[in-house]
């Protein structure tokens, strides 16, 4: 008599997914989940069934969406289309962790849309956390092109903006790659000098005064891992042409050397202007061009995706306030966020968010905390001074001890900026107090 066959339970078919996985319904309530969801969270299979998603995940009474972070569930319901998406975690430990969240829709006997099945996959080990962060749509379909690119050899050209994260996009594509335990090495061509030091730098070079040993460049470097090339417009047109080989045939030949030799070596290169036009220009050669622009990436500037603002804003807020309690943005202080058009892009945002911290000097944010660059290094910062900005008997007195004579608004900005906006060591060095520094920026700013 033939042996009969029972169907695998729900249970047992979840737990025999790799990564922690979990059914939600659309009320946000956790109706089955794998093992290694409940392992990952500190929890029992059975004691998650009736907990909302937003309660385990986020460690949150409401749901992420009225928190900055775009719902997967939320817009499965909506749109009945499968989906991934970028989320900061909490794991069993309570330590901050992003996850890569695929969310699929699962369908009732009569196809209607019931439960969200989702998987997740925590990223760890990265030093791109602003890239992560991102939740709008434009952002979103980034990720999706990074990741399906960084395993292969592919070139990569990365298009965008000062400050929206070139160097971060380059470091996520290398650490999803198999060269992930290999050397990441920057080049900037803006930054290199003249043609032949260029040479040297990329390509290495044959020292005669060492007995014809080979100083090794970037490439020599990288080797086995992954060069980021940035500002590849800036390239002499000799060094495209050595580069092009290089790309062509995994063969470079060192300054003053004789021979050629093979390097393993995946690219990525940056820029910020259209290569199309660098091209047209005469700027560019055209070969180089075919050969850089294989698999394009346009990073979109912040002021496209508003969206992922406030998510950044408080990105950034967990890494400069210590304090949990002084981490929250108000509405006032979103809404200044949200005005702004951030021609500096994400590094502008990250600056500022920074200088608000150290500016509200230990009380909750509010928006005359928010000093933007334009404010803070402005052309006509003479012009303001002598419309009768100032400070106090005392403030005034207190600035001028340095040197017995007065400080121009000009000065006092000019070592703001070089030493990026951080209020102390600004004051330390106009030698006068952090609290004097503070009100006499305060005035500036209501001038």
């Amino acid at each position: 008599m033939p042996k009969k066959t029972t169907s695998p339970t729900t249970q047992q078919l979840i737990d025999s997914f790799p990564e922690p996985f979990v059914v939600i319904d659309r009320d946000y309530t956790i109706v089955a989940a794998n093992r290694h969801y409940a392992d990952h969270y500190g929890a029992t299979c059975s004691g998650l069934v009736g907990r909302r998603c937003h309660e385990v995940s986020h460690q949150l009474d409401s749901p992420c969406s009225q928190h900055g972070e775009h719902c997967p569930l939320e817009a499965l319901f909506r749109t009945g289309e499968a989906m991934q998406v970028m989320h900061v975690h909490f794991d069993a430990e309570g330590h901050e962790e992003h996850v890569q969240i695929n969310a699929t829709p699962l369908l009732d006997e009569a196809g209607r849309m019931q439960f969200m099945g989702e998987r997740i996959i925590p990223i760890r080990n990265l030093s791109t956390d602003e890239f992560l962060v991102g939740q709008s749509e434009s952002m979103q379909l980034l990720v999706k092109q990074v990741q399906q690119v960084a395993p292969t050899r592919t070139t990569v050209l990365l298009i965008g903006e000062s400050g929206t994260g070139k160097e971060c996009l380059a470091h996520f594509v290398h650490q999803h790659s198999t060269r992930a335990d290999q050397p990441f090495v920057v080049f900037d061509c803006a930054a290199a000098g003249g043609s032949d030091e260029i040479d040297r730098k990329l390509f290495g070079a044959i020292d005669a005064d060492t007995g014809g040993m080979l100083v090794d460049g970037v490439f020599q470097q990288a080797d086995g891992g992954t060069l980021f090339i940035d500002e590849i417009t800036q390239l002499p047109p000799d060094s495209q042409l050595k580069l092009l080989r290089a790309l062509e045939c995994g063969e470079i030949q060192p300054v003053s050397g004789t021979d050629y030799r093979s390097v393993d070596v995946r690219v990525i290169i940056a820029s910020r202007e259209d290569l199309r036009q660098r091209v047209e220009a005469g700027a560019l050669r055209k070969d180089l061009y075919y050969r850089l622009s294989a698999f394009p990436v346009q990073i979109p500037p912040l002021r496209e995706r508003t969206r992922d603002i406030v998510p950044l804003a408080r990105h950034f807020l967990r890494k400069f306030q210590p304090e949990p309690s002084l981490r929250a943005i108000g509405y006032a202080f979103r809404d200044a966020l949200l005005a702004h058009d951030y021609p500096g892009n994400v590094r502008e945002l990250r600056n500022l968010i920074e200088r608000a911290v150290i500016y509200a000097a230990g009380e909750a944010l509010q928006p005359e905390h928010l000093v933007f660059d334009h404010q803070l290094f402005a052309d006509d910062a003479d012009a303001v001074m002598s419309a009768g900005v100032g400070l106090d008997e005392a403030g005034t007195k207190e600035l001028l001890v340095r040197r017995g004579s007065g400080l121009s608004t000009a000065e006092v900005l000019a070592v703001l900026k070089a030493h990026g906006g951080h209020r102390g060591r600004a004051a330390q060095e106009l030698g006068i107090s952090e609290r004097t520094l503070y009100r006499y920026l305060k005035r500036l700013r209501a001038s």
